[in-house]
């Protein structure tokens, strides 16, 4: 066989050779150590929650070693192709931090040395590599059409290893002559590999996470060229991979499998293959037993879902890093402060079987998250998401920022902040009693307190309140007020002699707070008063005290 004469009838247009694509895209400059990774979407869908871990695994591994993280479009295939999947995807991937060094950086906007960054353009980088293939006899037209294919599968069925392979691949050894009446009789072909694989070796490599795995030789003559001339993925993020010279792939475990078959295609294309992370699948527990996380019955699968329910960027993020590495969580008690990119990520502290998602335990991140942001960082971040999702809650907000800022800042700024808020969606419910559009009374009593007690207090503290005093003053006034309604202002007192009192100090104030917010619970009851004014404390007041007549 004249294996030259073959690659020129296949390929008459190509007249570069590989080294030519391997001088314009030389080896980076980097120092020893750094990792290239990259994240390589295809144009078909929307950003998915395990697609962001993955991919946030791959920037870590990246930017831990002052390394290059690159985004890939692979749309080799066209007619699945969604318009604006790619401007959605990177939207959304900024919005978590991640910000590729270079490749695709919007829809048709590509930096970087190593362009293009679309599989669509580079149709002649891959057949320049698939023509070498065949002057060297590694690679072959076959001609069976998609009838004898199904055929062969239909009998392959009790096979265990399918695919075209063995007495199968039968036109792995057509003659040059047989060749070329086929072309001139215009039968449309696929290039297909010449597998060196032998069914009784094993091929093995180190996972960074899974560790050492080990599983039988590809054997199959898969397809590297489309009857159209385009890659099959196998082959070109191959040839990608190896000339934008990616050091280290991060993806799902699902693609185990092809593993035998990307080191082959390495291998023999002369590559040194990068090292492989295969990041298992995020869990969920259900019916006392795990199951993958679904896009199709899970919300929490669509990285839409966070943002519409208001939970911060940075909570994510740190919830992801919770998942992704075992030692995150006592970096973060030792570190409080810290920002997360100070981590130091490391791949092989990753789950083998794959983490459990826990809407409680991001839950409880977000709400240590936003307890340290400062007031004026809350208001705008869910402002931001309110005049997306929720127009009462923006509308509310521009009545006056300054006093909404203020609402948000009750217990805030201070040494032990408090932990109400886990996301954005839980404000409007939060500050709701401090607006009158949105208050709901609710006479509810706890403790030692009684209707009867409350109307005493009420009638008392309602000539009593002084909206210029000061904190200690304000409380003075509250804790003098005991005596007169049958209560102590020591707490200790009344735990002492309880048969003497008809209540303490805590149940003065929680009438006085369930007058004012129709709650038990709330933040700083003297910042509440100073911020609803005197008007609405005055009718507040009132309202309570009448409902409290009335049931007595």
């Amino acid at each position: 066989m004249d294996y030259k004469a073959l690659a020129q009838k296949l390929f008459p247009t190509i007249d570069k050779a590989p080294d030519f694509w391997e001088e314009k895209y030389p080896q980076r400059n980097l120092k020893e150590g750094a990792r290239v990774t990259r994240f390589a979407p295809s144009p078909t869908g929307f950003l998915h929650f395990g697609n962001l871990f993955t991919c946030l695994v791959s920037y870590k591994t990246a930017k831990s070693t002052d390394g290059v993280f690159y985004v890939r479009v692979e749309d080799t295939d066209q007619k699945r192709k969604v318009d604006g999947a790619i401007e959605v995807m990177l939207k959304g991937l900024s919005v978590y931090g991640i910000v590729p060094d270079e490749g695709v950086v919007g829809e048709n906007e590509e930096i970087g040395d190593y362009a293009p960054y679309y599989q669509s353009e580079r149709k002649e980088i891959y057949q320049t590599f698939a023509k070498s293939l065949v002057e060297q006899g590694l690679a072959y037209p076959c001609f069976m059409t998609p009838e004898e294919l199904d055929e062969i599968r239909a009998q392959q069925e009790s096979e265990s290893i399918k695919g075209i392979w063995g007495k199968w691949a039968k036109h792995r050894d057509l003659s040059f002559d047989e060749i070329c009446k086929k072309l001139e009789s215009g039968e449309a072909w696929t290039l297909r590999l010449k597998s060196p694989g032998d069914i009784e070796k094993k091929c093995y490599f180190d996972d960074m996470i899974k560790g050492k795995i080990e599983m039988p030789e590809n054997v199959q003559d898969v397809v590297i060229l489309k009857s159209d001339g385009i890659p099959t993925y196998h082959f070109a993020h191959a040839i990608d991979d190896h000339l934008m010279r990616t050091t280290h792939v991060v993806r799902g475990d699902e693609w185990i499998s092809s593993a035998p078959i990307h080191l082959q295609l390495f291998r023999v294309l002369g590559f040194k293959p990068p090292k492989y992370a295969h990041v298992a699948p995020i869990m969920k527990e259900e019916n006392g037993g795990k199951r993958k996380l679904s896009k199709r019955k899970d919300p929490e699968a669509a990285v839409t879902y966070y943002a519409e329910e208001g939970f911060p960027s940075e909570s994510v993020n740190e919830y992801m890093l919770t998942l992704a590495n075992s030692n995150f969580e006592d970096w973060r008690r030792m570190n409080q402060t810290e920002s997360v990119e100070k981590f130091p990520f490391n791949l092989k502290k990753m789950s083998v079987s794959g983490a459990l998602f826990d809407m409680v335990k991001l839950t409880d991140v977000s709400k240590n998250v936003i307890c340290k942001m400062n007031a004026r960082k809350v208001f705008e971040l869910s402002y931001e998401w309110a005049k997306e999702y929720c127009p009462d809650l923006a509308a509310l907000y521009e009545k006056d920022t300054e006093r909404a800022t203020a609402i948000l800042n009750i217990d805030r700024e201070n040494k032990k902040p408090r932990k109400d808020i886990a996301k954005w969606s839980d404000i409007p419910d939060y500050i709701s009693y401090m607006y009158d559009e949105t208050f709901v009374p609710c006479y509810e009593l706890t403790g030692n307190a009684t209707p009867a007690l409350a109307v005493k207090v009420l009638e008392k503290y309602k000539d009593t309140v002084n909206l210029d005093d000061d904190k200690d003053t304000w409380f003075g006034r509250i804790k003098d007020m005991c005596e007169s309604v049958g209560c102590t202002p020591n707490v200790k007192e009344y735990k002492q002699n309880p048969d003497a009192f008809d209540g303490h100090v805590g149940d003065v104030s929680t009438i006085i707070r369930v007058a004012l917010t129709g709650r038990t619970n709330t933040p700083d009851l003297y910042s509440i008063t100073a911020l609803l004014g005197k008007e609405a404390v005055a009718v507040r007041l009132n309202n309570a005290l009448t409902h409290f007549k009335e049931e007595i």
